[in-house]
């Protein structure tokens, strides 16, 4: 017996085809994400690395107000965005050291909370995808097993050539689940990784900059 890939397909029920082409789909979407994250993370931690050297050189002598007033370019990155906020928040803030301190943290945290948030789009596919592509190859698997078992039971004989082609088509599937949900996991844990890493970072810089609004009060 023939067991290419072709042949495969071609001897599958209506049910296992559907099964390889909504896996084929899954697949299709977890890549997208994955690629498309990829691009998002390495763009904003390049725009953050340079707001970072950009915002070292006017904040080194400790003068926030000209750092708020520098007007620097839209494409600062998630750390140049929560860092922006803080010093919008700096600039309307109240004379009063303690209300201004409070401003400008509530005014990092919610940036931040966006940022995150913004960071973790997608990622709920590469999971779902992660966690379902099994069971739908598992639920092939299983149809492939009745069929062989109807197969067997209409030719009235239980030999191997009678059940191998539901077999082959239950085994099928099962990879191909396998082949979807395997990368998907990886990628999920390597992009959930570096958004727990850039949080880290964010809030490490939120409360740097605090530190600097707290002494700029101090003068």
């Amino acid at each position: 017996m023939d067991f290419s890939l072709g042949h495969l397909w071609a001897s599958m029920g209506l049910f296992a085809k559907m099964i390889v082409i909504v896996m084929f789909f899954m697949s299709l979407a977890s890549l997208l994400v994955m690629f498309e994250r990829i691009v998002v993370f390495s763009k904003s931690r390049s725009e953050s690395m340079q707001f970072a050297e950009k915002m070292a050189n006017l904040l080194k002598d400790g003068d926030i107000a000209a750092a708020a007033n520098a007007g620097l370019s839209k494409n600062v990155g998630h750390l140049g965005r929560v860092i922006n906020s803080g010093l919008v928040a700096f600039k309307l803030a109240p004379k009063d050291r303690d209300t201004a301190i409070e401003s400008v943290a509530r005014a990092l945290e919610r940036q931040a909370a966006r940022e995150v948030q913004v960071f973790k789009r997608g990622l709920g596919v590469l999971a779902t995808v992660a966690s379902t592509a099994p069971f739908v190859g598992l639920l092939g698997t299983v149809m492939g097993i009745v069929n062989s078992f109807q197969s067997m039971a209409a030719s009235g004989s239980g030999g191997l050539g009678t059940v191998s082609a539901g077999i082959a088509e239950a085994l099928i599937t099962t990879a191909f689940g396998l082949l979807v949900a395997i990368p998907a996991v990886m990628a999920f844990n390597f992009l959930q990784g570096w958004v727990d890493a850039r949080s880290v970072d964010i809030s490490e810089s939120s409360n740097e900059f605090l530190d600097m609004v707290s002494k700029h009060y101090v003068q």
